[in-house]
Formats: structure tokens, sequence, C-alpha cells
């Protein structure tokens, strides 16, 4: 990507070329604003490469309300934003970009193509277009005169303007560049932080039982996460992989969200591997298996049932004798089998670094950010939006929703603000 010299001053200036960032530049150029998008990686949209498995869910097809259920935190401050710019509206936005959309199973929305690197693209030509001016640099602090933004200073130069929009992302996958300058600059600026928090990732599991089952992938199964008391906090159904560590995959990545109290707060995670069984059919499953093959050991039987390479971890929790006959398997034995399937039980010991996580909980104070403008209420001519602000949701598009959405806040009102004044 080519990255322009700095020629003249812009009056609306981004920090960081990720999702939110893209689309706020995007949209300040449409108030007819000039804008200057400073970027401190070799090319923009670092973070929507890898998004999606590299095919980039971009959105999820529901309805706003529909949406704000799978925001975990402040959906309420998000709800100006979602509905000015919903999913339909960045449907048609990436559409009219040239980018053809497909919906999936859950509402999950790809480009036709499975690339990230198509929606990239398209963002990234449409600057040009725009006339949007691309600078790469990293930017280190918020310049104020008579308290109000009047510039941005990086290490490359300094960027004159009267708006800066940060959207810097969180602090997840550093490597694509989210490593915390904006977490920085908004508490010099005397923005309020909640501290960064892994959300969406993988969950550490006390015992080697999991990493006796790396690799084993679960299909159509139930997960319900509980807290200390017992109290159920969530409970989905889908997929999730067993690893080294614990457990990863879908359903996993969204319960971590609802765990967020790990330095005060224990959780326990219980899969139901039948959810579609109610315990009385399993039960008669189970007296089916063991009917066709009397003679076989309890741990053959079984195969029909479990993956192989679940059996060894369901057998030893079950206390019944791998090598005893089917037939001689107990009435009690059989039940207590069955409230294993219905409730296989882990101990949560943690979540996996923050590094690792696909997105950042925590962050800048919603409540010091103007939800109808993204506009700080500490500083004159200061925006935010994506990742830096204090909002999560669960996998399936609704992140980078969110992305879309604060970003187009924020553009149109920074780019207004400065046609106005």
């Amino acid at each position: 990507m080519i990255f322009m010299k700095r020629t003249n001053t812009e009056p609306v200036a981004v920090v960081g070329g990720g999702a939110a960032g893209l689309m706020a530049a995007l949209s300040a150029a449409e108030t007819g604003a000039g804008v200057l998008l400073i970027e401190r990686n070799e090319k923009v949209g670092r973070k929507l490469y890898i998004t999606g498995k590299g095919r980039c869910n971009l959105t999820n097809h529901c309805t706003v309300p529909e949406l704000l259920e799978h925001v975990v935190r402040n959906g309420k401050f998000l709800y100006s934003a979602l509905t000015q710019f919903p999913p339909e509206a960045v449907m048609a936005y990436f559409e009219n970009l040239g980018v053809a959309l497909k919906t999936e199973r859950g509402g999950r929305v790809f480009p036709v193509s499975d690339r990230a690197a198509d929606v990239v693209d398209a963002l990234y030509h449409a600057l040009p277009r725009a006339g949007v001016r691309l600078v790469r640099d990293r930017v280190r602090e918020v310049c104020l005169r008579d308290g109000a933004v009047c510039a941005l200073r990086g290490e490359a130069g300094t960027y004159p303007c009267r708006a800066a929009i940060l959207a810097t992302g969180g602090a997840s996958y550093p490597a694509t560049g989210s490593t915390g300058d904006g977490y920085e600059m908004a508490a010099v600026l005397g923005h309020t932080l909640l501290p960064p928090k892994p959300s969406l990732t993988g969950l550490e599991i006390e015992g080697g039982e999991c990493a006796a089952m790396q690799g084993l992938a679960l299909k159509n199964v139930a997960l319900t996460v509980k807290n200390r008391a017992g109290k159920k906090l969530w409970r989905e159904q889908g997929e999730l992989l067993f690893t080294h560590f614990g457990l990863s995959g879908p359903l996993i990545l969204t319960a971590s969200a609802y765990m967020r109290q790990f330095e005060k707060e224990s959780y326990t995670l219980s899969i139901d591997l039948k959810p579609a069984l109610t315990p009385e059919m399993l039960d008669a499953r189970i007296l089916r298996d063991f009917a066709a093959a009397p003679n076989r050991s309890f741990a053959r039987s079984l195969d029909k049932l479990l993956p192989s390479g679940m059996i060894p971890v369901i057998v030893a929790r079950s206390g019944i004798e791998p090598d005893r006959q089917a037939n001689a398997v107990t009435r009690g034995q059989r039940q207590e089998l069955v409230r294993l399937l219905k409730n296989l039980v882990f101990s949560v010991t943690g979540p996996r670094p923050l590094e690792e996580a696909v997105v950042t909980a925590g962050g800048v104070k919603v409540g010091e950010v103007d939800p109808s403008t993204m506009a700080s209420r500490k500083v004159p001519g200061l925006y935010f939006a994506g990742e830096l602000l204090d909002v999560d949701a669960c996998t399936g598009g609704y992140n980078l929703q969110i992305a879309w959405s604060t970003g187009r806040l924020a553009g149109l009102s920074a780019g207004r603000e400065v046609q106005e004044t």
C-alpha cells in the first residue's frame, strides 16, 4: 500500500486504519471535510485480514434489537450508532463498494469470495476516491490548545487538525498493531479506562483431561456457564474444541465474554453431550447399545455413542470398570453415566492471555463519551470509535458491526463539526 506524503492540513484526523478507523475516515469525507488517516502499519486493515479465519465475518444479518441481545457490555450506549448504521446498511455499503456478500448459518455475513482481503481492498481503494489522505506514522500524543484538539504528534511529524478520531483498537493480537496506544492517549487526556481484559478467548481448564482429548471437536453440544454460587450465567448450543490448555472453539469464545470477574469469582462449564435427548431417551439409547453386544466391555460399548478420544475420560469419570461386561453394568451405574453425559463439568482456572483474545473487553468509559456522536465529553474535538471503547459482543460478526457503526457515527460527527465551525 502507498502512503502519501504530508502536503497540507486536513481538519479531521483519524488514528488507526482498522475497521473502525477506515469507516470513520470514509464517513468524515462524505461530509466534505478534508480527512487524514494515520496508520502505523505497512498496510491498513491488518486485523481484518484474520477475522473469521481469514474470511471476514463482517456483520450479522439481524435486526438491531437482535444484535443488542448479543452485546455483552454497554449495549444501551451503542443503540444510537447501531440504529443509524444497522447491519442491513453495512451490507449495502460493502455491496456498493463491489463486495458481493452471502449470509451463512446464524446470520453470519461473509464475502462471497471467502476472502477477507476483498473487504480490506475495497475500503483501501475507496480512500483516494473519497479524498482521504493516508500517512504512515505512529501517533503518540493528542495536542490541545485552550483545552480543545489542535494537532496529533507522531514519531514522524505533527499533524494539525480540528477534530481527532481515536480508532486504535484494543490490546488483542498486538502483532496487528493493537498495542494499547489509544488507551494511553485517552488516559492522558483525562478519560477513565476500564482495565483491558481478554474477551472471546480460549479458557484454561483444571486438570489434564482436556489435554488428553486435544484436537477433539464436538458439534451440537450445549454449554452452560455457572459462577461459584451455581448461578447460570449463559447457555448456548454449538461447537467447541479440546486443546492442550483447555477448551476453545465458537461456544467457548462466546462463553468467555460472560466471565469477567476471575479476580474474585470462579466459574464452571457444564457440557451436555446429548442435548437433543432427554435423560430417559439417552438411557434407552445406552440400553440398546449394551443389548446389541452384551458381552462387550463397557468401554468398547461406548464407541457408537461417543468419539473415541473422549471414551477414556468418560470411563474414568464414571467409575465403572472399563472391562466390565455391558450386561453387568447396573441400573444405578447406567443412570450415573447418563447424568455424566448430560452434565460433564469442567472447572475454569482462567482465560488465555489478552494477546490471544479475539477482542478486548474494557477500554474508554462510555459514560465519558456522547453516544449520539461518539464525541468525548471531556475534550472538545476528540472522538472515539471501535474496540478502544468499553464495548464488546459475542462472536458472529457483532463486534465488527460495532466497529462499522461507531466508526461511521464518529466520522460523520467529526466531519460535520469541522464543516460547521
